[in-house]
């Protein structure tokens, strides 16, 4: 199962509205899970085997962030595909492929 999510303060007291504090917490409990993850400008990406172990970071990242703002938003894409693992990279390497193949 791929997690692809986003968490983000706002209500808080920080005036010029930059989120990395916040987020830099929320990406150190993904790390620190241990599962597979990937993080780029907009998004960080969790591989995980099973609904509960994956939702459980994500809750974790979320509270991760709550002391950072009176709300938090939460934009989360999941890809669920019983039986199959190695995805984050997997998903990427084929795309890759393709795009060889038709040049």
């Amino acid at each position: 199962m791929l997690i692809a999510f986003s968490v983000a303060p706002s209500g808080g007291e920080n005036p010029d509205a930059s989120v990395h504090d916040a987020v830099a917490a929320a990406v150190r409990v993904v790390r620190e899970s241990g599962l597979p993850n990937r993080t780029s400008s907009m998004f960080t990406e969790i591989e995980g085997p099973d609904w509960d172990t994956v939702m459980g970071v994500v809750k974790r990242a979320v509270e991760a962030v709550e002391p950072f703002g009176s709300r938090i938003s939460l934009v989360l894409k999941a890809d669920i595909r019983p039986g199959h693992s190695g995805e984050l990279s997997g998903k990427v390497e084929r795309l890759e492929q393709a795009i060889r193949e038709q040049s």
